[in-house]
């Protein structure tokens, strides 16, 4: 299925593991994951990412047309590296209003595609947001 999300992920341990970026347009999924591509994270799929499942894990990729693009606001889109797909390890849900975000949140979890995924509620323009997207994907169960 073919979900409004970006995607992006974070070589950890020897694999990849990746992150679904929701959130409604002009939020800032896009400059979230430019910023995180600055630290070192590889592109998936900008906007749009086709998900399924195999063997009971999730996994993402970008639909043909849009593989190896990402959009800049104010610049337009641009060519961009990205990894042909990934498995998902991560729901990251982007808020409009910092103060939205839990100080100390319970875990929570989404199914998608059958598969229960982790869930992070953060402010997408915070300039922290992508260290705590990595974080995340190490630290908070999320590896296995």
């Amino acid at each position: 299925m073919i979900l409004h999300v970006g995607m992006i992920a974070c070589r950890i341990g020897g694999e990849w593991r990746g992150a679904l970026i929701e959130g409604p347009s002009g939020i800032g999924k896009s400059d979230l994951a430019l910023r995180a591509l600055d630290q070192g994270f590889s592109l998936v799929s900008d906007d749009y990412t086709l998900v399924f499942t195999s063997n009971g894990q999730l996994y993402g990729r970008a639909p043909d047309a849009l593989a190896g693009l990402i959009e800049a606001r104010g610049i337009g889109i641009l060519s961009q590296p990205c990894l042909p797909f990934c498995r998902v390890r991560l729901l990251v849900r982007c808020v409009g209003d910092p103060l939205a975000v839990e100080r100390m949140p319970e875990p929570q979890l989404e199914m998608i595609a059958g598969a229960a995924t982790p869930i992070l509620s953060l402010w997408p323009l915070e300039p922290a947001a992508p260290a705590k997207v990595r974080r995340m994907l190490e630290h908070l169960g999320v590896a296995g």
